[in-house]
């Protein structure tokens, strides 16, 4: 059994008259503790998986596993504390609070969960030991996105899920953010699921699964996933 299992997940949307098939019989697993690359064009059913695989919205049919649980059965009850223990959200644009310190930031994610890590080594752990007692508005987007990433990770999660990571930074401070979250999944294990609209970084994942129109196109397993410094685009 693979860590996460899609099997022939739908999910509709009523508009009017019409059915709106966001996501329509995706299938697909995911092993713990690969780097995985879903990409596709905007409007694809990209995020719209993602927030089903991160518990944020249910599918209309389907089954979805993560570690063994169904996710797709679960209450509203249960998805709190699914999201709240066993995943990781990193977004296009941070959503930090800007009146909490990074530190602060960090350390607010930790209180939810049973068993977080250390919110100070998380930080270090992703290069900001010297910003800990920064506001938001005095980090660069680079800085404030890895703050994103470590209070993401200082929850213990299960699976990262990383929606346009870097949709909001330029390119050397993207690339950087990439090469941190592909060392997270190498150095500590971590199963982390990347949503991206660019081809280009299905090079540094170790499986790739192609989305267009709410069905996947293919999944690609990459024997050798190349360096996220070494991706250009």
């Amino acid at each position: 059994m693979a860590f996460v299992e899609f099997r022939n997940v739908r999910k509709e949307y009523h508009m009017g008259n019409s059915v709106i098939a966001a996501a329509d019989g995706v299938t697909f697993d995911i092993e713990q503790g690969e780097f995985v690359v879903i990409v596709g064009p905007s409007g694809a059913g990209k995020t719209t998986v993602l927030n089903m695989l991160g518990g944020m919205d249910s599918c209309t049919s389907g089954k979805i596993l993560v570690d063994k649980r169904d996710v797709s059965a679960c209450n509203d009850r249960e998805l709190t504390e699914y999201r709240r223990c066993d995943i990781g959200f990193v977004f296009q644009f941070y959503n930090l609070i800007q009146n909490l310190t990074a530190l602060e930031n960090v350390e607010l994610a930790s209180q939810i969960c049973p068993e977080p890590l250390n919110p100070c080594t998380v930080l270090r752990q992703v290069g900001l030991q010297q910003r800990m007692n920064n506001f938001p508005a005095q980090l660069s987007g680079g800085e404030q996105q890895r703050v994103a990433i470590a209070r993401a990770l200082a929850k213990n999660p299960k699976l990262l899920l990383c929606d346009e990571p870097t949709g909001a930074l330029d390119y050397l401070t993207g690339k950087q953010v990439l090469e941190l979250l592909q060392q997270t999944c190498r150095k500590f294990g971590r199963t982390v699921v990347v949503i991206t609209h660019n081809q280009a970084f299905s090079a540094m994942a170790d499986r790739v699964i192609r989305i267009h129109s709410g069905k996947v196109q293919e999944v690609l397993l990459n024997p050798n996933p190349v360096p996220a410094e070494r991706i250009e685009w």
